[in-house]
């Protein structure tokens, strides 16, 4: 296995498809992307306009937002719990020659929702 490391913002989709693909070392097969972590998550989305991460992340805010009457976690941070929960934590993406095999506007984003942060990228060649 190995790892990639992220710095992150306080809340963001950090493109990560280039450093995956430079560890990929002319592999072909699949590659499986996890993040060890509760408050951020992965996620493959078009990578060329940013008014579309812009747009993902207002819509995540109103879904989760940052205080909720309700919340009870100690920490504060329960709209970032859900957030990865919608996002989820794990890819699953092929390869061919040591590129990822994506559609034309998508790219692989870490996506921050409790930074800023150094977060890991576990990545098994598979």
């Amino acid at each position: 296995m190995k790892k990639l490391y992220v710095r992150t913002p306080e809340e963001g989709l950090v493109n990560i498809t280039r450093a995956v693909e430079g560890i990929l070392e002319g592999h072909t097969g699949l590659v499986y992307l996890f993040v060890p972590h509760t408050t951020c998550g992965l996620t493959v989305q078009e990578g060329a306009d940013p008014d579309v991460a812009h747009d993902l992340l207002a819509r995540l805010a109103e879904l989760a937002p940052r205080f909720h009457p309700e919340d009870r976690h100690a920490e504060g941070n329960t709209h970032a719990h859900l957030k990865s929960l919608l996002t989820g934590v794990f890819l699953l993406l092929p390869a061919e020659r040591g590129r990822l095999l994506l559609g034309r506007w998508q790219q692989v984003f870490l996506a921050e929702y409790d930074g800023p942060r150094e977060r890991e990228v576990w990545v098994r060649l598979l």
